[in-house]
C-alpha cells in the first residue's frame, strides 16, 4: 500500500519547483497523497525549517516525511533518507531533519542517497529536490526500495546534529531568545510554562518582558482574549512554548522582535 509523503521547503510557490517535485512523487507513487507541510520557510533557514517540521510532526500521518532547505546544494553535503518508528525521512544532512527525528524517538537506520540508479540525471547540479530527494520519498512511498537501496548505511555519528538554544533561568529572570514569527506576527520563544513558574509566575499575572534596553509591560493568560485590544498577551502557545502577542496587533512590530533575537522574562 503506498504511503503519504508529507513535504516542507522553502522553495516558496512562485516557482514550478514545488509542482516539479509533486510531479516526481506522483510518476514513482501514483497513489501516494502528498501532504504540503509548508513551502515558505526563509530561503536556507534551516534552524526555521527544522522547527517548523517538528512542530508539525506530531500530526502528520505515519509515511515519508520529505523536508528541503538545502543552502549546501550541489555540495559535498550527504543526501540521507531515515527509518524511524514514524516512518521515513528524507532531506539534506544539514540539522534539517534532527529535531523531528528525535521527537519521534530517533533514527532506526540512516542512510546516504548516493546510488545514480534511483536519481534523476538533471543537466545541472542545483536541484537535489527534484534530482534525488524526490525520487527516494517516491520510492519509499511507494514500498519500491529499500533504504538499502539508496545507499549505503551511516554511522549516527557521521549526521550533522542542529544544536537549539536552551533558556536561562535564574532567581528573578528567564534569558531565552525568540525561535519564530508567524503570519500574525505572533512570537514564539525558547522558553516554557515551567520556567516562568520557577520564577514565580502565575495565571493572570504580570510580565515584564526586556528586549534590549526597552522593558514591554504584559499578562500571562490563556489566550488572546483576556487581554485589551492593543495590550501584550504572554501564552502557551500551540507548541507548548512562551508566546507572545499583542491583540488586535503585532507583537513582533510593537516590540522590535525577530527570530534569534534574545529577550528576558521577569516578574513584574
Amino acid at each position: 500500500m503506498a504511503q503519504p509523503v508529507s513535504f516542507l521547503s522553502d522553495f516558496g510557490t512562485q516557482d514550478e519547483f514545488v509542482g516539479v517535485v509533486h510531479g516526481v512523487i506522483y510518476r514513482l507513487s501514483p497513489a501516494s497523497r502528498v501532504i504540503d507541510i509548508t513551502h515558505g520557510i526563509t530561503p536556507g533557514d534551516i534552524r526555521g525549517g527544522a522547527l517548523a517540521l517538528t512542530r508539525a510532526i506530531q500530526y502528520l500521518p505515519p509515511g515519508v516525511v520529505l523536508a528541503i532547505v538545502d543552502p549546501g546544494v550541489g555540495t559535498p553535503r550527504k543526501a540521507l533518507a531515515l527509518e524511524t518508528a514514524a516512518g521515513f525521512f528524507v532531506g539534506p544532512d544539514n540539522g534539517l531533519l534532527s529535531p523531528a527525528v528525535a521527537m519521534v524517538g530517533g533514527a532506526v537506520a540512516i542512510h546516504a542517497i548516493e546510488n545514480r540508479e534511483v536519481m534523476i540525471e538533471g543537466p545541472g547540479n542545483t536541484f537535489a529536490g527534484r534530482d534525488v530527494f524526490a525520487p527516494a520519498a517516491g520510492l519509499l512511498a511507494a514500498g519500491e526500495a529499500t533504504l538499502a537501496d539508496l545507499g549505503p548505511e551511516l554511522d549516527p555519528g557521521q549526521v550533522l546534529p542542529l544544536m537549539l538554544p536552551l533558556p536561562k533561568v535564574e532567581e528573578s529572570a528567564i534569558h531565552g531568545e525568540v525561535l519564530w514569527v508567524d503570519w500574525y506576527g505572533n512570537v514564539q520563544t525558547n522558553i516554557g510554562p515551567e520556567d516562568l513558574a520557577a520564577i514565580g509566575v502565575g495565571p493572570g499575572e504580570s510580565v515584564e518582558v526586556r528586549v534590549g534596553a526597552s522593558a514591554h509591560e504584559g499578562r500571562f493568560v490563556t489566550t488572546f482574549g483576556d487581554v485589551a485590544v492593543g495590550e501584550l498577551a504572554i501564552h502557551v502557545d500551540s507548541a507548548g512554548l512562551i508566546g507572545i502577542a499583542v491583540r488586535g496587533g503585532r507583537a513582533d512590530e510593537e516590540i522590535s522582535l525577530a527570530s534569534g533575537r534574545p529577550l528576558s522574562f521577569r516578574r513584574s
